[in-house]
């Protein structure tokens, strides 16, 4: 994508204060070269994509955007993350692979993951168990489900106390060029 474009789409979504916009990469490199030059409003969120420890790297180049909200996408996660460090890091949202293919993820590494979030007080959101038929497996996690957001951390607690529209809304935004 070419840089004027990108800031022409960052200035449309800062417009849009109304929206919640979630950017979410695998290229945390480009997001490194870019993040500091783009002008990240509190509606504009950015997170990495996390699948094991070999990628863990992402979060530390994720913590360098000056972003209000910066979150982990666990998604698929794929091995453990025994150590994580969510320093900066406003948001954690776990799932499993879905589809036919789907690898298996382990309901040890989901609530080691779920356990950390607790101890460092970050919002833990289980998304899904994965698998061939996701609606099968659910969302169920030791017998409830976790929806935790960071909506307080943007000072929403008094819209959604008042029954207000709060719109999240995710675009395909890619942080690399050309494609």
């Amino acid at each position: 994508m070419v840089k004027a474009d990108l800031l022409q789409i960052f200035d449309i979504m800062k417009q849009a204060y109304w929206h919640q916009f979630q950017i979410l990469t695998k290229r945390s490199a480009r997001l490194i070269e870019l993040g500091p030059r783009l002008d990240w409003s509190k509606n504009i969120w950015i997170g990495v994509s996390v699948e094991n420890e070999a990628v863990q790297f992402r979060i530390d180049d994720l913590r360098s955007v000056p972003a209000a909200i910066r979150f982990l996408s666990l998604e698929p996660l794929l091995g453990p993350l025994r150590s994580l460090d969510l320093s900066n890091i406003d948001w954690v949202i776990v799932g499993g692979e879905s589809g036919p293919g789907a690898r298996l993820m382990k309901k040890e590494w989901v609530v080691q993951t779920k356990e950390q979030c607790i101890e460092q007080k970050v919002p833990f959101f289980f998304k899904q168990w994965g698998g061939i038929n996701k609606k099968k497996t659910g969302r169920l996690l030791e017998g409830r489900t976790w929806d935790e957001m960071p909506i307080n951390l943007l000072g929403l607690e008094e819209e959604i106390k008042y029954k207000k529209s709060l719109y999240l809304t995710s675009i395909p935004l890619t942080l690399h060029s050309g494609k």
